[in-house]
């Protein structure tokens, strides 16, 4: 489980083939050199696990299903990517309740400055469209982040400027895939809906 409060930024070092999947060797930040074999990580919201560690180097191996869901198969050598740990009992939860699946890859349409505030319009897949909530939450490339103006599969955030310099936001551009979850919580009650309705 995670928060999408993104906790640091690496950069893939390498990509390997490893059959119909991948193994990507990611050079993290100085924080992270306590990884331990087997611990759970987010990258850009795919939540992954540790596979083997070497100083501030950490590979983790990206199943065909992962990378045909998400943004994972196109990282190139020296691609930036947001990375978090995965929650502790007693953390402060900062964000909303992550879980590193990701449901889909949306689009990047468009950025318009707005003061101290920059506002990102995403287009999300059709299976994603009724979880956009006025105020809700959404995870975008991990990333924790509140809708607003919400319109079938569109919907907008609002970004500060220390979300766009701590995470890989700030570089994104429109056209630009990124990595979508949708509030789990939401999917609980849609879940509960239909097995009411199915008793009924």
């Amino acid at each position: 489980m995670f928060t999408g409060i993104v906790e640091t930024t690496g950069r893939v070092a390498q990509r390997a083939r490893r059959g119909p999947g991948a193994r990507l060797t990611i050079a993290g930040a100085r924080g992270l050199s306590r990884l331990a074999l087997g611990e759970s990580i987010a990258v850009n919201g795919a939540c992954l696990t540790v596979s083997a560690r070497r100083g501030r180097l950490f590979a983790v191996d990206v199943s065909p299903e992962t990378l045909r869901r998400t943004t994972l198969g196109r990282l190139v050598p020296r691609a930036r990517v947001n990375l978090e740990r995965a929650l502790r009992v007693g953390d402060r939860l900062g964000g909303h309740v992550v879980l590193g699946h990701v449901d889909g890859v949306g689009t990047l349409d468009a950025i318009r400055p707005d003061a101290d505030w920059t506002e990102y319009r995403f287009s999300a897949p059709a299976s994603l469209a009724r979880y956009l909530v006025e105020k809700g939450s959404i995870a975008v490339d991990g990333v924790s982040l509140t809708v607003f103006a919400c319109r079938g599969r569109r919907f907008t955030v609002a970004l500060i400027p220390h979300t766009l310099a701590r995470t890989t936001l700030g570089e994104r551009r429109p056209g630009d895939p990124v990595n979508l979850e949708a509030d789990v919580l939401m999917k609980h009650v849609e879940a509960m809906i239909r097995a009411h309705r199915a008793r009924r």
